[in-house]
């Protein structure tokens, strides 16, 4: 690619599309337990999600590689039996997918990298309105549990 990107941001690319690939799936959930009032939410952000998807297919390709398809289907990273549990999985969505985009914002470069910033600071924010709260340094507190044991990121691409 002319901006500069390299094999690192190939395989963060890569990342990145399994993670918007395994939120799809999970918005399929959430979407269908989540209340009325924030269907509209959810439906939007799927489709937000279904285009970064569409988008990173190009880049990857662009990038020399052949793009990661989605799974059939997906381990939920808890059980989704009603309204408030389907909002906390959008949460949980949305840290996954900023979690592998500050990954592509650091191996990128140029054109690309600002696309991964703008895909982290989304996320970010339709987070914080699934939460009702924000974190500080989105897509970097996954990391901090990932040296601590707990490696949020094995979810990122979504948990099998």
């Amino acid at each position: 690619m002319s901006d500069g990107t390299g094999d690192g941001a190939l395989e963060a690319a890569q990342a990145a599309l399994a993670a918007e690939h395994a939120a799809i799936y999970g918005y399929g959930v959430a979407g269908g337990r989540v209340a009325a009032a924030r269907r509209a939410e959810a439906t939007t952000a799927h489709q937000a999600h279904r285009a970064r998807r569409d988008a990173l297919v190009r880049t990857v390709r662009d990038l020399g590689g052949e793009p990661v398809v989605s799974d059939a289907a997906y381990a939920l990273p808890f059980a989704v039996p009603d309204a408030a549990a389907a909002v906390r999985l959008a949460a949980v969505l949305e840290d996954r997918v900023a979690y592998v985009y500050s990954d592509l914002v650091r191996a990128a470069e140029g054109s690309l990298r600002r696309t991964a910033a703008d895909a982290l600071r989304e996320a970010a924010v339709r987070a914080a309105r699934w939460r009702g709260s924000g974190v500080p340094f989105p897509g970097l507190a996954e990391r901090a549990g990932a040296k601590a044991g707990t490696d949020t990121r094995a979810g990122a691409a979504a948990a099998h």
